[in-house]
């Protein structure tokens, strides 16, 4: 029998119906773009070896690819014995991390491979004044973060100052309750499965 002939045979004897819903299953993600992405800024902190903030940032262009990542760490290459992680801040700059710290946001523009016009920002911590220059200096278009518990201090409103005048938008992102169990349970599952 020719395979046209077969194929006829087959199509007359299915049930219409039946062939359309053949395999397809109703889904739908887990996460938003946005909480996929601030889920990734959080990985990347969990790197940084800060042991009071860790703070990891993510950028994406409009099409949703991940440009660059970073986390708050010392210099890279530098010998990490030879400079203070403590933050006492009576203690001279010298003697304290802010010195010596590059922030994630400022890590991840240095080691991006090409331009963050248009990208947005997804940051675990809101940025600085110091990493708000660089942001907006890089076009980036928007900046989503996850914790501002430093919005009373002068560098948080000199970041907020800089994003306003430069069109930089931001904006929280306030994750569903449910996204932290279910991201365990995956994980969980995930190892059993090796």
């Amino acid at each position: 029998m020719s395979l046209k002939i077969q194929m006829e045979t087959k199509n007359n004897n299915q049930d219409p119906k039946s062939e359309s819903t053949i395999n397809f299953v109703p889904t739908n993600s887990a996460l938003s773009w946005d909480e996929y992405f601030m889920l990734q800024a959080m990985i990347a902190a969990f790197k940084s070896k800060d042991p009071a903030t860790k703070v990891g940032s993510v950028f994406v262009d409009k099409n949703n690819h991940q440009i660059t990542m970073g986390y708050n760490g010392f210099v890279a290459g530098i010998d990490e014995s030879k400079v203070p992680w403590g933050k006492d801040k009576s203690a001279p700059l010298e003697f304290q991390k802010y010195g010596y710290v590059v922030h994630s946001e400022a890590n991840a523009i240095l080691h991006s491979s090409r331009s963050l016009e248009g990208s947005r920002a997804y940051v675990t911590l809101f940025p600085c004044n110091e990493c708000a220059k660089l942001i907006a200096s890089s076009k980036v278009k928007e900046v989503v973060f996850l914790s501002d518990k430093h919005q009373e201090t002068e560098s948080n409103r000199i970041a907020k100052k800089i994003f306003d005048l430069s069109g930089v938008t931001y904006r929280t992102l306030n994750f569903r309750p449910e996204i932290l169990g279910n991201l365990t349970e995956h994980l969980q599952n995930l190892l059993t499965d090796i």
